[in-house]
């Protein structure tokens, strides 16, 4: 029996995510503009580019007659929390596989995956490596039966069609979008939004310099090719994913001082921390407005 996608909770996203104007001499005296899209007010159950991402994916699984979603993280995952609760609050069941050994008790990610009822099953990092092989995915049917499966960070073609709508939300015009990038799905989709003469800027915010190939390919498989209207820069990632150092958490609880908003290190405090940068060293021309994506 399929399950309908009326929320067994409502969750309420809140869409379009509102847009406000930052005021910072900073930015002003280099003669910029900075609009902040607050995609992570969508929800506070599954906020941000996560929304975005499970949104086509939860339809998609519906339609096919799917009652479970199975997908990959690492213990700190946001994508697997809010694959959790949008398990619960639409009627899915959901099963996460976690990169390393299990760890008790649950950090608060996990536990709140956990609280939402979700089937926590580890590997080792090893075969975690090989988590895209058919043999391990066909492994994984056997085991759990028929499931709606999900990527890790949920990046797929449906995910980067969902981060397509979000420039059409955007009122106030603008030349640049920035936004973070850890499997590069919500790059993809915003950049193939864009209207001509705008451009999209990810900032990774792990090693390895690898999203480029995989924003391209995952432009190519949601919408047929590649856009040429983005890059990438990995001069902040600090180190590695959810890695930090004294200058980033100065810059968060400076930030948090001045506005009020606390950003998350792992993702958008890096974004924030390098378009600041950029603009002390000039790298946009006076007179560019900005819109920056906080995905939460």
């Amino acid at each position: 029996m399929v399950r309908s996608l009326a929320p067994v909770v409502p969750i309420e996203p809140r869409v379009p995510s509102p847009l406000d104007e930052l005021g910072d001499e900073r930015l002003s005296e280099a003669g910029l503009r900075l609009f902040l899209k607050r995609d992570d007010l969508i929800s506070p159950a599954i906020p941000g580019n996560k929304w975005r991402k499970l949104k086509h994916n939860l339809r998609a699984a519906r339609d096919e007659g799917h009652d479970v979603l199975l997908t990959f993280g690492g213990a700190y995952s946001s994508h697997i929390r809010a694959t959790a609760a949008a398990g619960h609050h639409y009627g899915f069941a959901t099963i996460g596989i976690i990169r390393g050994e299990e760890h008790r008790p649950l950090n608060p990610v996990l536990a709140a995956a956990a609280g939402y009822g979700m089937r926590l099953e580890y590997i080792d990092r090893t075969a975690y490596r090989d988590k895209e092989n058919p043999e391990l995915i066909a492994l994984l049917r056997r085991r759990f039966g028929g499931f709606y499966l999900l990527p890790e960070g949920g990046s797929n073609a449906l995910a980067a069609q969902g981060c397509a709508e979000i420039p059409a939300e955007i009122t106030q015009p603008f030349d640049v979008i920035c936004v973070p990038c850890g499997t590069g799905g919500t790059l993809a989709g915003l950049a193939h939004g864009l209207s001509a003469g705008q451009r999209a800027l990810g900032f990774a915010v792990l090693r390895g310099g690898f999203l480029d190939r995989q924003v391209a390919a995952l432009q190519t498989a949601a919408f047929g090719a590649p856009s040429a209207n983005w890059s990438i820069s990995n001069d902040f990632h600090f180190g590695g994913f959810a890695r930090r150092k004294p200058a980033l958490d100065d810059f968060i609880a400076d930030f948090t001082t001045r506005h009020g908003l606390h950003l998350d290190r792992v993702y958008t405090a890096k974004m924030m921390y390098g378009i600041y940068d950029l603009a002390a060293r000039g790298a946009f021309p006076p007179g560019t407005t900005l819109a920056a994506l906080i995905t939460g």
